[in-house]
């Protein structure tokens, strides 16, 4: 029997709803079995009545399942729902957020076309840029994310994709999305933001004017380390290029993988919400501390661009990075002195999580590239979960200690 689909409640009853209920509601078809939960289709094909069906449903003309590396129910919800969290008109669900990125460029660029991207991106990004994208003809330049200036002039005439991380991976820095924004169609190029360290509770770079958001799901959208993931979100326009990309490349998301995010986007903000308090406090005490010479957090007011991250988010992240004494020896004592906290390059998790950019996430980058990037041999990154913070500052004491 084929399943039929109660489409005709949802988009009514969801308009103008808030975003918590969205992040719930949003998405959901039930089947006749009436399920509360959101089913889980595993299945690679699907079953047509008649061979006419078939051809219709493969060449677009009826609406309808084809392959599950580009049509699965799981992952249109999944994708329904943070398209409605973001205000986007479509998302696509990607294996990672990487293959997001890879994704977005394959399908919207083109052997000649130019691409700016902020210096400040996690070191994978580099490296998908310069050693795969480049390959194939694609021109990039690197624009320090805080510098406008050099926004202005990075500009060519083919410059067709500008690509940002807002706030960056691990300094907490920004860049005015609204401004840049701006710029960029001034020059008519697309801007693209990774918008994993905020998701869609803190900030929307959509309504501030950008053209696509990027996610790692794999991060807070999941929330506890399980699954890997990624999104690529905007118009339906530039979105019908990526479904394409996916439906021959196949960097799919999959079913399992999907439900998995649709249960975590339903307790996002609280999350969200528990991390950035924590942060926070963390943030302040840390940069009493002795042992700490600097530390990177949007929400301090020693932040460079404090207000820009109160203008354009809703509060401040989970990540505090912080340069300690000592250079990489004394960030190795440091992260190795702690009993609690894991030791991991993942963030977005329940469990806190530490780590030492310059030789995990960035290592891949020249020793160079790491220093016009701003990570240093003595940074430390600190994802904050969910323990309780007294437990966390008791745990970083014994890295401030080895010091």
């Amino acid at each position: 029997m084929t399943i039929e689909w109660d489409a005709g409640r949802l988009d009514s009853d969801l308009e103008g709803v808030g975003q918590d209920t969205l992040a719930v509601r949003a998405g959901q078809r039930r089947s006749p079995e009436g399920e509360h939960g959101e089913a889980l289709f595993f299945t690679s094909s699907y079953v047509f009545r008649t061979a006419a069906d078939a051809a219709a449903t493969f060449a677009g003309e009826m609406p309808g399942n084809v392959y599950s590396r580009y049509t699965n129910p799981t992952v249109r919800a999944f994708e329904e729902r943070i398209a409605a969290m973001e205000g986007a008109e479509q998302a696509v669900a990607t294996a990672s957020g990487m293959s997001a990125i890879l994704a977005m460029v394959m399908s919207l660029c083109s052997a000649g076309d130019h691409v700016l991207v902020s210096r400040s991106v996690f070191g994978a990004t580099v490296s998908l840029f310069e050693k795969y994208l480049k390959r194939f003809g694609l021109q990039v330049d690197y624009v320090p994310l805080t510098d406008f200036s050099a926004w202005q002039s990075a500009f060519r005439e083919n410059t067709r994709l500008v690509f940002v991380e807002s706030p960056s991976n691990p300094l907490a820095e920004l860049v005015d999305i609204a401004a840049l924004a701006e710029l960029c169609h001034a020059k008519g190029a697309m801007l693209a933001v990774d918008n994993c360290f905020c998701t869609p509770i803190l900030q929307q770079p959509l309504a501030l004017g950008a053209d696509i958001v990027i996610h790692s799901a794999t991060k807070y959208i999941d929330g506890q380390g399980r699954c890997l993931g990624g999104v690529v979100a905007g118009r339906s326009e530039q979105m019908k290029e990526v479904v394409g990309f996916l439906r021959t490349a196949g960097p799919t998301l999959s079913p399992f993988n999907a439900w998995v995010f649709l249960k975590g986007l339903e307790t996002l903000r609280l999350r969200m919400q528990a991390h950035c308090a924590s942060a926070q406090q963390l943030a302040e005490w840390l940069e009493q501390q002795p042992g700490v010479d600097k530390v990177h957090y949007a929400g301090l007011q020693s932040h460079p661009q404090h207000e820009l991250a109160r203008r354009q988010q809703k509060a401040y992240g989970a990540v505090v990075s912080f340069e300690v004494k000592g250079g990489k020896e004394g960030a190795w004592r440091f992260i190795d002195a702690t009993r609690l906290i894991s030791i991991t390059a993942n963030l977005g998790d329940s469990k806190t999580t530490i780590t030492h950019p310059a030789s995990t996430t960035h290592g891949r980058l020249s020793a160079e590239e790491r220093a016009k990037a701003g990570i240093r041999d003595s940074l430390v990154r600190v994802a904050v979960g969910l323990e309780d913070l007294e437990d966390l500052k008791a745990d970083l004491s014994r890295g401030l200690a080895a010091l």
